[in-house]
């Protein structure tokens, strides 16, 4: 297993200071999932640029909750509304929604398909096109589970979580679920008094080992990029904030 750091490459404003839930990158443009019934939105915008280009409400009975992107297509999941939203990632026009069989949380391309989370040890593949559950893995880190997996991002064949109410991050085997590396994301964090507050929101980025990340009703973006992290003590308190 792998452990690692995070070093803050650069800081960018945050559009916005939503109550973030998802949140992804191509090419300098980010889109962005905010929650909170009738505040809940998805935006985009591009990085640095300290307001959104676009941004579309919705509905004030849906909570938003994780976004991924395929081809021209946004898919945002809701929270506990049983609902996916289709979005048209250019215009962020409605193009349609799926019945959801489970609470949404996190969601990612990947490999022609998508991964979703919902909060729990549990990731599910799914129909890209309808979101219809494949297959079932169950996440784990030394044989414990791992829950609260939360915001995913799919980068060189491993999914990376958030995992919810800590400042670490889980890369994952999408095969075997196993839990191959571990992120102290503390020095990337923002300090709150607010416990809602947390960090959620991760990007894969083209470079190996680079990540976007932010939180809820953060002042800022952060670029970061993956450092090797001494193992001993600090491995074990990774380990140990990971199988909550």
């Amino acid at each position: 297993m792998r452990t690692w750091r995070t070093v803050v490459i650069r800081r960018v404003e945050h559009p916005g200071r939503g109550f973030t839930q998802g949140l992804i990158e191509q090419d300098g443009t980010v889109w962005e999932s905010t929650g909170l019934y009738g505040t809940s939105a998805l935006s985009r915008y591009r990085l640095g640029d300290g307001q959104a280009e676009r941004r579309t409400a919705l509905p004030a009975a849906l909570f938003g909750e994780g976004i991924c992107r395929l081809g021209d297509v946004i898919w945002q999941l809701t929270w506990q509304e049983r609902v996916a939203l289709r979005w048209d990632a250019r215009t962020l026009e409605p193009a349609g929604q799926v019945r959801y069989n489970r609470q949404g949380w996190g969601i990612c391309a990947a490999d022609g398909s998508v991964v979703t989370s919902d909060g729990s040890s549990e990731l599910v593949w799914r129909d890209p096109e309808t979101l219809a559950p494949r297959a079932v893995i169950h996440v784990r880190c030394d044989g414990q589970r791992v829950s609260g997996l939360n915001d995913l991002a799919w980068s060189a064949g491993t999914i990376w979580a958030n995992v919810a109410g800590t400042h670490y991050l889980a890369g994952i085997d999408p095969a075997s679920g196993a839990v191959t590396d571990i992120v102290n994301a503390r020095p990337a964090s923002e300090r709150y008094a607010d416990p809602q507050a947390i960090m959620n929101g991760i990007a894969a980025l083209p470079a190996a080992g680079e990540f976007l990340l932010t939180g809820k009703g953060w002042r800022s973006i952060r670029q970061v990029r993956l450092k090797p992290a001494r193992e001993g003590a600090a491995r074990r308190g990774l380990l140990a904030g990971l199988s909550h």
